[in-house]
């Protein structure tokens, strides 16, 4: 399994102080980041690299979201948005531009040379989309990773559709009729489809996979019954329909079980471990992006995940404020290229 799937139990929980545990190494990097922020605007702006950076942004930033409006990444971007519009001096203005697991707005900000361009999405558009689809760009030369925002629990859903109580039940029902339970996710090549590909595969079961360009539309469906399950990150859209038992949860990808959702077991605890996903979010540039404006992107990032309002609300809706520097980003990155595309060969997944 990917190793950001796996976080310590530590993380997965409402506390705001979450990512502040006792590890020592957890201290070093929270210390390191001080350090970072409180002298990092000054000395990336020292030398001609500093010349560069204090001229940018000489235009609005455009935040190009990877998936339709209406889903989690969606509604992250726009909180972002404003704020760090005020950290930069410019406006920030965000578009959507969905399809193809993320790719379709991958391509868009890899592509732009103006500078001013970057894209919020998940980690999979770089590190799953490539080892199950033909990109027209390299996402490993044409992208960099900029800034971690959040790591999402993966939620699987039932709709009124689906008669069953649990995940056994899906599991029964899916033995029983095969080809009868449709499983709907954010597209092709999305965690929730290599979610779904782990437990077909484990379990020997034939669920039909229901792919959407993005959130949005999805939430809309599953409320009208048009498939029986799906797969989502928490998010303004899902939850309410989850408190009121519209959508129903079977089982979460989370390392342990959430404290907002107490009783739904993890799919580890239901024997699949490799199913236990999770999300990584955050800020991506096109490779052509000079290295000291990437870096103030991040340390503004950092700093705006540190304060308490906007930690909060992210961490109401259960999604984790993950503050890192740009290269751990990086590293995280590459590493996560490296084991998607084992388990992708492994178990022989197809983007379909």
């Amino acid at each position: 399994m990917p190793s950001f799937l796996r976080h310590s139990p530590a993380c997965i929980t409402n506390s705001p102080d979450a990512l502040i545990g006792p590890s020592p190494g957890r201290r070093r990097l929270l210390g390191a980041a001080a350090v970072g922020l409180a002298t990092g605007a000054g000395a990336i702006r020292a030398g001609p690299a500093g010349a560069q950076t204090a001229a940018w942004p000489g235009k609005p930033i455009r935040l190009v979201v990877t998936y339709p409006t209406g889903g989690v990444s969606d509604a992250v971007a726009r909180l972002l948005a404003p704020r760090l519009a005020e950290r930069l001096g410019t406006q920030v203005i965000v578009e959507n531009k969905g399809g193809a697991g993320g790719s379709i707005g991958m391509d868009a900000v890899a592509k732009s040379g103006d500078g001013h361009t970057l894209a919020f999405a998940a980690v999979s558009p770089i590190t799953l989309n490539a080892h199950l689809m033909k990109l027209a760009y390299d996402p490993l030369a044409d992208l960099v990773p900029v800034a971690c925002v959040m790591v999402s629990p993966v939620w699987l859903l039932a709709t009124p559709l689906f008669s069953g109580r649990s995940f056994a039940d899906e599991l029964a029902q899916s033995r029983a009729k095969p080809g009868s339970l449709r499983l709907a996710t954010s597209g092709v090549a999305s965690v929730g489809q290599l979610m779904l590909e782990q437990i077909r595969d484990k379990a020997k079961v034939d669920i039909v996979h229901v792919p959407y360009k993005g959130g949005g539309q999805i939430f809309t469906d599953a409320v009208g019954g048009q498939f029986e399950l799906l797969t989502t990150n928490p998010g303004p859209a899902v939850n309410p329909q989850v408190a009121k038992g519209t959508l129903r949860l079977l089982a979460v990808g989370s390392p342990r079980r959430l404290e907002t959702h107490p009783e739904v077991p993890t799919l580890a605890e239901l024997g699949f471990a490799e199913a236990n996903l999770t999300s990584t979010f955050g800020l991506f540039a096109p490779a052509s992006m000079p290295p000291a404006i990437v870096q103030r992107i991040n340390v503004e990032v950092d700093r705006l995940l540190l304060q308490p309002e906007l930690r909060a609300r992210l961490i109401e809706t259960d999604n984790l404020p993950a503050p890192m520097s740009q290269a751990d980003f990086a590293s995280l990155v590459r590493r996560e290229y490296e084991s998607n595309g084992k388990i992708v060969r492994s178990a022989d997944i197809r983007a379909q």
